[in-house]
């Protein structure tokens, strides 16, 4: 048995390998596909060849592509950088450093908020199956669905901001308690165009695991009906559920680059319209590559909690 989280590493990491250098490949040519040539696209059209020609060598367009190839992988998997920004002059990699904490927040915020609302929805739903209540939690959060996450998240800024004056604004704030405050309401409009699936998938595995032959056997044997819910039940259903949190995740991040623009969250997402804005390519490079194995990531963290929560997994 000690040797089964081995395996499960190893399969994990030939899966994930293949992944990271297909990104790697793909935030490469994401500057070389652009119709056109970059380096002018960046200095305009006014600009002298010396200084097009100098850009190019800048940016090491002048060298032949196998060798811009190496010299990325090189610098993406030794150093963790893309190049130098053209708007700030300082690496990539110390940009993103910078910004990422506060974007990684909210989407770990988002995603609790997610987890609070879907996981009592489900349950409410599944208990009441076919009830009022059932068709409620079934209808109202898939409204969520239809509706912009930025548009969700200015609603949310004129009922609770602006109106009830609850949370702030916009921005981060300076107090130790003030980015806290200050990512509740963006958290939440990403989170509630998540929940509606999440709800969905959870309400319909308890339905299965209620009427499961051990949960009958738990309850002749007078356990608690709490114990059997959350010891037995939730854990049971719930694996299907965080595979397809896991499958959300893209659009959970970019969702939060979208939300950080509306609340004036000094985070990736600002970051990434500035550079788009500037044309300042390295940069868009530097944050899609992060953005692309931040996702990588956080569904590896999400197949390792599946791994653990599912005994069949770890006996396969």
């Amino acid at each position: 048995m000690r040797t089964a989280p081995l395996r499960w590493l190893r399969r994990t990491a030939f899966r994930v390998v293949p992944v990271v250098l297909g990104v790697v490949l793909a935030v490469f040519f994401l500057l070389r596909l652009v119709p056109g040539d970059p380096a002018r696209m960046i200095l305009g059209e006014r600009a002298t060849p010396a200084s097009v020609a100098a850009l190019r060598s800048q940016l090491g367009l002048d060298q032949p592509l196998l060798a811009q190839l190496g010299d990325f992988a090189v610098s993406v998997f030794t150093r963790g950088d893309t190049g130098t920004s053209l708007v700030y002059n300082v690496s990539t990699r110390e940009l993103i450093l910078q910004r990422a904490p506060v974007t990684l927040q909210l989407v770990a915020l988002a995603v609790l908020f997610s987890v609070v609302i879907a996981v009592p929805l489900a349950v409410v739903a599944a208990r009441q199956k076919d009830k009022l209540v059932d068709h409620l939690v079934r209808i109202i959060p898939t409204v969520g669905l239809g509706m912009p996450t930025f548009w969700v998240g200015l609603l949310l800024i004129i009922l609770f901001a602006v109106t009830l004056k609850w949370f702030p604004v916009g921005g981060i704030g300076t107090t130790p308690w003030d980015p806290l405050r200050s990512l509740v309401l963006p958290a939440l409009s990403v989170s509630l165009a998540l929940t509606p699936p999440l709800v969905r998938s959870l309400r319909s595995e308890l339905l299965e695991v209620f009427s499961a032959d051990f949960v009958t056997t738990l309850r002749a044997a007078r356990i608690p009906e709490r114990r059997v819910l959350f010891e037995h039940i939730l854990r049971n259903a719930a694996l299907p559920t965080l595979t397809l949190l896991g499958v959300n995740v893209s659009y959970l991040i970019g969702g939060t680059l979208v939300v950080e623009q509306v609340f004036g969250i000094n985070g990736l997402g600002s970051l990434l319209f500035s550079a788009i804005s500037n044309r300042d390519f390295p940069v868009v490079q530097g944050v899609a590559l992060f953005c692309a194995l931040s996702v990588v990531v956080i569904s590896l963290l999400l197949d390792a909690a599946v791994y653990r929560l599912d005994p069949r997994m770890r006996r396969s």
